[in-house]
């Protein structure tokens, strides 16, 4: 009996030290990774901003027939904005900042509108760049004034 019980004894031992073993070999679920939020349309937006001015001339052609005709089948505010950055980005050829502000403008003045703070900030942009473009002209004009009194000032002392 003695013997019986050291061998249930032992084997009992034994059991459990495989259970514990077991535990030790079975690896732990990795942790689960946080889950990432939905992109919202206006971070699209911005990020499709940042893609565009990266492009060449050739892929922003692309770009443009893609975003008009995405415009003409739904005119869609996402839309609307997304054609407004193409041709709103400066030195391209598909660059229209009058057209870029009218699309932008009825986005821009919906009050609670998704896309609206970021129309109304993209419209702010183009509006100044056209002030800049207008004082540069008017600064061209000026010099060249200057330049043509220059030249007859030159002129009369010969």
């Amino acid at each position: 009996m003695k013997g019986r019980m050291v061998g249930l004894v032992g084997c009992l031992a034994l059991l459990s030290g495989c259970a514990e073993l077991q535990e030790v070999e079975t690896p732990k679920p990795a942790p689960a990774a946080p889950a990432e939020r939905p992109i919202s349309d206006v971070e699209s937006l911005l990020l499709y901003h940042r893609h565009i001015g990266k492009l060449d001339e050739i892929q922003l052609s692309r770009e443009h027939d893609i975003a008009r005709r995405a415009y003409t089948r739904e005119r869609s505010d996402f839309n609307r904005v997304r054609l407004a950055m193409l041709l709103g980005l400066p030195n391209t050829a598909q660059s229209n900042n009058a057209r870029a502000l009218e699309l932008l403008e009825p986005v821009a003045k919906k009050e609670g509108g998704e896309f609206s703070a970021l129309a109304a900030l993209l419209a702010t942009q183009l509006r100044e760049r056209q002030r800049l473009d207008a004082s540069a002209q008017d600064l061209q004009q000026k010099l060249d004034a200057l330049k043509s009194l220059e030249r007859s000032m030159m002129e009369r002392k010969r």
